[in-house]
């Protein structure tokens, strides 16, 4: 499967300007349980990458590795071709922000509280909080849909508005890097277009370099500028939608027949699976029939002579 990136509509014909994040020969594993082998990926830089593959192939343990908050068991992951491990924390942590699966707020922690945590890492002991940390917080807050919800305590918030609380805090980072583990996680379907479509705007006005692990293929489809697709570990196919998202790639990596056809709206790749209920009159229903006609000549009685 191809890699090249196709630049997309909308987007410059040379690659935007930003820090290279690269793994070369990566082996991750949990507890010594290999869960990721021998993988290389170079993140295309500027461009929303968006990896997707069934439950327990290695993604989210794969954006933890390139957040450095998995060590590696062998291989390395790089920044500008430097090895992660060998980068100060606060420095990294201006550089690279990352939206884990499941994080937790201390409790009482406001809204605001928490979104002003993300402008730790350009606090310093000779710059302290700033007009520019004031106007990211806020902007943050906004771009989220949250400044009414400021002063609220994040654990009294659903979880929806708890989820956008968090990537405001990633997006007050302000890192040109940021990786997102399920960022539509416990939202309804309108805050699912709503964040998307906040990761799309800091990509396009911002430049930044967005990795997002996604369930949803026809978001990934129509968000994203780059797929990733893994099966137990390892990278099947990436390159852009309409390359990696095919029929016979998402029956392979996730056991699902399905037909493919233009997104109406994005002309992106829409995946309509197929299941035993409901087909398309496939390969499946003509089975069905031919053993119907089979059942119907058994019944038929042989003539005598």
């Amino acid at each position: 499967m191809s890699t090249t990136d196709p630049h997309p509509p909308g987007f410059p014909e040379q690659p935007a300007k930003g820090p290279e994040l690269r793994a070369r020969r990566l082996h991750l594993a949990y507890d010594g349980r290999p869960v990721v082998a021998d993988l290389d990926l170079a993140v295309p830089t500027g461009r929303i990458t968006a990896i997707v593959g069934a439950n327990a192939c290695g993604k989210s343990t794969l954006l933890r590795a390139l957040a450095r908050l998995l060590a590696p068991r062998q291989g390395v992951v790089e920044l500008d071709g430097t090895a992660l491990r060998s980068i100060p924390t606060r420095e990294l942590a201006r550089t690279l922000g990352i939206l884990p699966q499941t994080p937790v707020a201390p409790e009482g922690l406001t809204v605001a509280d928490l979104v002003n945590r993300g402008r730790s890492p350009h606090q310093t002991w000779w710059r302290q909080w700033s007009a520019a940390d004031e106007e990211a917080v806020r902007a943050a807050l906004a771009a989220t849909g949250l400044t009414e919800l400021a002063d609220r305590p994040v654990d009294e918030l659903s979880g929806g508005q708890r989820q956008r609380a968090w990537i405001a805090m990633a997006v007050a980072q302000g890192t040109p890097v940021l990786l997102l583990d399920e960022p539509t996680t416990y939202l309804d379907l309108a805050h699912q277009i709503d964040v998307l479509d906040l990761v799309t705007d800091l990509n396009r006005r911002e430049g930044r370099t967005v990795v997002m692990v996604l369930h949803d293929l026809n978001q990934a489809c129509r968000y994203a500028d780059h797929v990733i697709a893994m099966k137990a570990g390892r990278i099947v196919a990436q390159g852009a939608p309409a390359e990696v998202v095919t029929e016979a790639t998402v029956e392979n990596v996730f056991d699902l027949r399905c037909r493919i056809t233009p997104d109406p709206v994005s002309g992106t790749p829409m995946v309509i699976p197929l299941g035993r209920h409901h087909h398309d009159g496939g390969d499946g229903s003509r089975e069905a029939e031919s053993e119907s006609e089979s059942e119907a000549e058994d019944a038929v009685p042989a003539s005598v002579d």
